[in-house]
């Protein structure tokens, strides 16, 4: 495949491998095409055990490869050396798995595992090397299998795959999966413990013919002292029929890990031998038994390692006792610090970032999105456990971002990071928990199943996680980590298309989005948390003025009650009632009950908490300091909320406290440059401090980026009216711009209001706030707090609009 040099990195210093495709070979466009291939699959991946590609590129007519330098011998030359101690083996194979795994997670098949494609450095760590064969699953071409069949058939000396270790599909030229190569990782096991491969001949060709027709020998009648449980392991890899081997690498991984640590285990208990059959002992625990006992020759000594110590304790009694003591008060010492040190590095908070759609398919980022929601909103159940919001999380999504500085900035200890991989009805999932004080993973796993198991998936992510953190749950924690709200799986897929398309907070968006929630309340009249996701997409309509009040709220009423009909516990559900209750319907009173409902039921869920927060203060404003109590503990759950910031900034606002408004408001835009509503709020804050052209700039700019703002004659024709009439001038030309939208478009009354009133033209202020009382404008609950209605709170129809509301004055 090409020639290796060592070189030198002048850059940043270090060594490297360069793996240079000579120019002459440049012409073989199927040798190019592997060459290249071999970097984009392994740069692909993100393991310990796999080689780390740095760079991949062109000089001239040559192509080449820069690597990680791995100082250390293959697993061909710790063969040749001697016998490979059992334990050796089996952490060598373990790492191979764990390989392998990320592979299979990442849709990656090796096709190439061999002693020379596995180095062992100085430290026992693993690398498996030259992905030079492998093929993404499921994208090969064509021409690529073919060409493989046809070296299979013609020529011995060419077959791709060194012939020993290839599958019996793979030698016959089929279509190959992660089952071919758990057949050759079975191949090095064996070799490494018989001293030979299991399959054997004269000619590469005489191999294959063997592979193909032959059962493999079991290890055990070539190998001394084979554990039963090796054995079986073994067995199962060299399996003919690929259905009877391990379907995973994560299987096989399992099985090594238990082994090993039952061998372990023996080790340390001195056992031969064990209940389940393992009635061999490793080289290496053979020869830490000898250190412990005296040496065959000392016949005189006893057998047994007790009553050898028995006996020298008589010698030498007050040494020992006092050696014994010191054991003892250091052991406990030790014993004391670790737990102390344990308990203090427990880990408490956490932050799952948006998983990777590694299809790169717009139309699939649901499921990535839906799989990070899910596993933020189960964890979030742990009383014990900080789970940073969605709203915190999602502004990394996409973005090439150092998940330290992410730990940091969020304010905690471990994060979750994770990917996805679409294949028509099947999905592979990865996820790895690192626990960033040290930067080292605390967990990590893949899984492959079909699409209509996702949601078991999210759950054993979850359950793991907590395992993981040694958490312990209350009966109902556990309950609710465990909680499936459908069963249909169709059904489930709807619910996260809905889910996804909801927080696009966009008309088009949320209109697609009651599309899904309501296909998916088709597909199961049962699914609550679908019915509450239509009343949250209707209450988003209603409360954005995106649509009149009076279609959109109903309909939101009737989702979240028929939600909380069928699970009365569902915190959603609550929170959707209590917003529609107080925006809508203006049953205060009833709003705040829902509220506390929301949170008795989730203490965690930081949008209860900014909700109630808000319904708090509008209520009765003398409770400013209760509404900002609540919003206090919602961003110590999550204090990087930007619209828990923005609720801090807009009570402040409602309170006259502009200077500290403002400065909440910059830090959000520090955080956020495209934070629509902050700049909504900064326009009417510049206003009170009478700074019009900042308070002009500011609404322009919030219009530019909502996705559905003023058009561009709108915004010139407001950019000329405010140079010509000052600020006057630019209101009444809103107001126009207003009337003209609302002839395509549903528009607040309560907007057109606002211009009238900071034109000091009361009467057409109270014309349009009558036209949104009547119309139940969801924003008339702000009329009682907001400083806009400073000039009109002295005209008695002022304080009758209040009555009429629901509030008491």
């Amino acid at each position: 495949m090409g020639e290796v040099y060592l070189a030198q990195d002048k850059r940043l210093g270090r060594l490297v491998a360069l793996k240079v495709l000579p120019s002459g070979l440049t012409q073989d466009q199927d040798r190019l095409r592997r060459f290249e291939q071999e970097a984009r699959a392994a740069s692909a991946l993100n393991h310990p055990n796999i080689i780390t590609i740095h760079e991949i590129g062109n000089v001239g007519s040559n192509t080449f490869i820069v690597t990680e330098y791995i100082e250390g011998e293959s697993l061909r030359q710790l063969m040749q050396a001697g016998p490979v101690k059992l334990s050796t083996t089996i952490d060598i194979a373990i790492q191979i798995a764990g390989a392998l795994s990320a592979a299979q997670a990442s849709g990656i098949v090796h096709r190439d595992i061999k002693p020379e494609n596995v180095m062992i450095r100085a430290d026992g760590i693993v690398k498996v090397l030259d992905f030079g064969l492998a093929k993404l699953s499921d994208n090969a071409t064509a021409d690529l299998e073919a060409v493989t069949r046809a070296f299979v058939n013609t020529s011995a000396g060419v077959v791709m795959g060194t012939a020993s270790y290839m599958s019996p599909e793979q030698a016959q030229g089929l279509k190959v999966d992660t089952r071919s190569d758990l057949w050759s990782l079975g191949v090095l096991i064996f070799e490494m413990v018989a001293q030979r491969p299991p399959f054997e001949g004269g000619t590469p060709m005489e191999v294959i013919a063997r592979i193909i027709e032959r059962e493999a020998p079991r290890l055990s009648n070539v190998g001394q002292n084979v554990a039963a449980e090796l054995d079986r392991i073994v067995a199962k890899t060299l399996a003919k029929d690929r259905d009877e081997r391990y379907q995973t690498a994560r299987d096989l991984l399992i099985d090594l890990k238990r082994l090993g640590k039952q061998l372990e285990l023996d080790s340390e208990t001195g056992r031969g031998s064990s209940p389940t059959g393992k009635e061999g002992l490793s080289v290496a625990f053979d020869e830490a038994r000898t250190s412990i006992l005296p040496s065959p020759q000392a016949t005189a000594e006893p057998t047994s390692s007790a009553e050898y110590l028995f006996n020298k304790i008589k010698y030498h009694k007050f040494a020992v006792l006092a050696v014994l003591l010191i054991v003892v008060v250091g052991g406990t010492a030790l014993a004391l610090y670790l737990h102390g040190r344990n308990q203090n590095s427990a880990i408490d908070s956490i932050a799952v970032l948006p998983f990777e759609n590694q299809n790169h398919d717009p139309d699939s980022d649901y499921l990535a999105d839906g799989l990070t929601d899910t596993i933020i909103n189960n964890l979030s159940n742990i009383s014990s456990l900080r789970v940073s919001s969605r709203n915190s999380v999602y502004r990394y999504k996409g973005k090439q971002t150092d998940p330290a500085a992410i730990a940091k900035e969020l304010g905690v200890r471990a994060v979750l990071t994770g990917r996805i991989l679409q294949r028509g009805d099947s999905v592979v999932v990865s996820a790895e928990l690192v626990d960033m004080r040290d930067n080292k993973q605390v967990w990590g796993d893949s899984y492959s199943r079909k699409l209509a198991d996702l949601q078991a998936v999210q759950g054993e992510i979850a359950s793991q996680i907590t395992q993981t953190l040694q958490k312990r749950l209350s009966g109902e924690e556990q309950r609710q980590l465990s909680k499936r709200y459908t069963e249909n799986s169709e059904a489930y897929q709807l619910y996260l298309k809905g889910h996804y398309q909801l927080n696009k907070r966009t008309v088009e968006s949320l209109t697609k989005g009651i599309d899904y929630f309501r296909k998916a309340t088709e597909q199961d009249p049962g699914y609550a948390l679908a019915y509450a996701g239509l009343a949250d997409a209707y209450n988003q309509l209603g409360m954005w003025a995106r649509l009149p009040p009076g279609e959109t709220f109903p309909l939101a009423k009737a989702a979240a009650e028929k939600a909380l009909v069928l699970d009365p516990n569902l915190a959603e559900a609550h929170t959707a009632l209590a917003l529609l209750k107080f925006q809508h319907y203006w049953d205060f009173e009833g709003a705040e009950r829902e509220d506390q409902e929301a949170i008795k039921l989730n203490p965690r869920d930081v949008a209860a908490r900014e909700w109630h927060a808000y319904h708090v203060y509008l209520g009765d404003p003398n409770r400013f300091t209760a509404a900002m109590q609540e919003l206090k503990t919602a961003q110590e759950l999550d204090r990087l909320s930007l619209t828990v910031n923005f609720q801090i900034a807009a009570l402040l606002y409602f309170n006259h406290q502009y200077d500290e408004s403002i400065n909440q408001l910059l830090a959000i835009h520090d955080q956020d440059p495209g934070f629509t509503l902050g700049y909504g709020l900064l326009s009417m804050i510049y206003i009170h401090k009478k700074l019009p052209d900042k308070a002009v700039e500011a609404m322009m700019q919030a219009s530019a980026l909502e996705g559905e703002g003023h058009s561009e004659d709108a915004e010139r024709g407001l950019r000329d009216a405010y140079k010509q009439g000052g600020l006057d001038g630019y209101r009444r030309k809103h107001i126009e711009v207003l009337l003209d939208e609302s002839k395509r478009a549903y528009v607040s009354p309560y907007f057109i209001a606002i211009d009238y009133a900071l034109l000091r033209d009361k009467e057409h202020a109270f014309e349009w706030l009558e036209k949104g009382y009547h119309e139940r404008s969801s924003w008339l609950v702000e009329l009682r707090v907001d400083p806009v209605w400073d000039l009109v709170r002295s005209d008695p129809r002022y304080t009758d609009l209040l009555r009429r509301i629901g509030y008491k004055v």
